[in-house]
């Protein structure tokens, strides 16, 4: 009898315990002390709390009410704010009252991936001691104290809400160690340039596929070509799908973002996709526009690094042209409206590392892309020269480029190099290529009536040719098979 009054008695003080629980308002972790707001857009503020709970938050002169729904969930929408630096509190009240402080007003982007994204700040730091002639001025791990740079680590195991609401931090010292170095330096580009906060969330996780980073059911789909062929569908493929994005990319929606960061490709390299990749890679940014409300969100992506995936050991034997068959797959999403890509080839020391330094440098181009599309610095060139068009002139090959910059030159001084051509035959020579003005014109002995052209079109080309703001050209080939049908 004495046990049975003890198990009474504990029940009723547990379910007071998780009734009072239950009454509190609750934040996701993404809303917490230190964030930044991004400015100029309808903010959501959203969270838990008893169903039929009235929600009061203020922010500013800012002041809006809401009701718990039927299932505990509530939201109410700041209206859009400019950019301020002066730190604020927001306070969430209803039977409890949380006051978070420390908040910002600025531009805040999402970057992920896989391990070239997630590469934190520390490795980076050991990389800066060891790389001559390419490290920025100082070491920003060591030096970073712009408190008006913030970042939010996605961790996968700590995404649940709790009452410290904690997560974002200042973009220095220990918080830093573990942040995105990529992320990180598209921060303090950004800034240089914006001079108002920057607010910056990873999520990325080391050695992922593009699958986990998509909603399961997304994948549930049979890409029609423009030929008319289907595709078998992309769940197929397997890789584990929804994995990350339930957990990593979920509970940060509808958190205001200004766009995404993408930096991904190795593992699904490994695999030898190309055209699949494609579609996956167009399933995975209409599915996230859509996810935050905004069919058009800028969206920025790096195209991967030269390595050499056809002496790796591996259960699928690769060729040379893996790679720029992977690359191919990525710059057909700038089909796609407000996309962007940058191109690396120039930043690897190794062949045989996957994890190429430099990450400053991919950081700051990054930016450039933003500054250019979406900030409206219209006069920074953000991409190397991209093929454009081709006219056959009897034995040659006249190449038009677009993202000339001021001019096409080379690294070394050097004409351009890593240019083959073909006739009908469909068989590859090595090409003389000369600059001549915009254009380069392209011609082999060995081949009397060209039909097609190839540039960098091997997995450990690192090209010369560049334009006179030395970024690199994009590798392509205008023999491109998969151009005429991808929609």
């Amino acid at each position: 009898m004495y046990f049975k009054r003890i198990s009474i008695m504990t029940c009723s003080i547990l379910l007071f315990v998780f009734s009072n629980l239950s009454a509190k308002v609750i934040l996701p972790k993404i809303i917490g002390h230190n964030m930044v707001l991004q400015r100029l857009k309808t903010l959501p503020v959203w969270g838990t709390a008893t169903p039929g709970e009235k929600v009061t938050v203020v922010f500013g002169a800012q002041r809006k009410e809401t009701v718990a729904s039927d299932s505990g969930r509530w939201e109410v929408k700041l209206n859009p704010m400019e950019a301020s630096d002066l730190p604020r509190e927001m306070i969430i009240s209803g039977t409890n009252t949380i006051t978070l402080k420390n908040i910002l007003v600025g531009e805040v982007w999402l970057c992920s991936g896989q391990s070239n994204m997630e590469y934190a700040m520390r490795k980076n730091s050991k990389i800066q001691a060891t790389v001559k002639g390419k490290k920025p001025a100082e070491d920003d791990l060591a030096t970073a104290s712009n408190p008006n740079i913030r970042i939010f680590l996605v961790k996968r195991k700590f995404m649940s809400p709790d009452s410290t609401h904690s997560g974002w931090d200042v973009a220095s010292g220990t918080a830093l160690r573990d942040f995105s170095a990529v992320g990180y330096f598209y921060a303090k580009e950004l800034y240089q340039k914006l001079h108002i906060p920057i607010g910056m969330i990873s999520s990325a996780v080391p050695g992922s596929r593009i699958e986990p980073w998509i909603e399961a059911t997304k994948l549930d789909i049979s890409p029609k070509l423009k030929n008319g062929k289907v595709l078998e569908p992309l769940s197929n493929d397997n890789g584990d799908p929804g994995k990350f994005y339930t957990t990593m990319i979920h509970p940060l929606i509808p958190f205001s973002i200004r766009g995404f960061l993408w930096y991904q490709g190795e593992s699904n390299c490994f695999l030898n996709e190309n055209i699949r990749y494609a579609y996956k890679f167009k399933t995975l940014i209409e599915s996230w526009r859509s996810d935050w409300g905004n069919p058009e969100m800028p969206f920025y992506f790096v195209q991967i690094a030269p390595y050499k995936y056809s002496t790796s050991k591996d259960v699928r034997p690769h060729t040379p042209e893996n790679l720029p068959e992977m690359w191919e797959a990525q710059s057909l999403a700038l089909r796609l409206p407000n996309t962007g890509m940058i191109t690396i080839t120039d930043l690897v020391d190794s062949l045989v590392d996957i994890h190429p330094g430099y990450k400053w440098e991919v950081g700051r181009r990054l930016s450039l892309v933003a500054l250019n599309h979406v900030y409206g610095f219209k006069d920074l060139i953000c991409s190397g020269p991209t093929f454009k068009q081709l006219k056959i002139k009897n034995d040659k090959i006249e190449i038009t480029f677009s993202n000339t910059g001021s001019g096409l030159t080379s690294r070394d001084g050097k004409s351009p190099d890593l240019f083959t051509i073909a006739g009908s035959d469909g068989k590859f020579v090595n090409a003389n290529a000369e600059i001549s003005g915009d254009k380069i014109i392209v011609s082999s002995p060995a081949v009397k009536k060209p039909v097609a052209v190839r540039f960098a079109w091997n997995e450990a080309a690192q090209s010369n040719f560049i334009n006179q703001e030395g970024l690199p050209a994009v590798p392509f080939r205008s023999d491109n098979p998969w151009i005429k049908i991808f929609e």
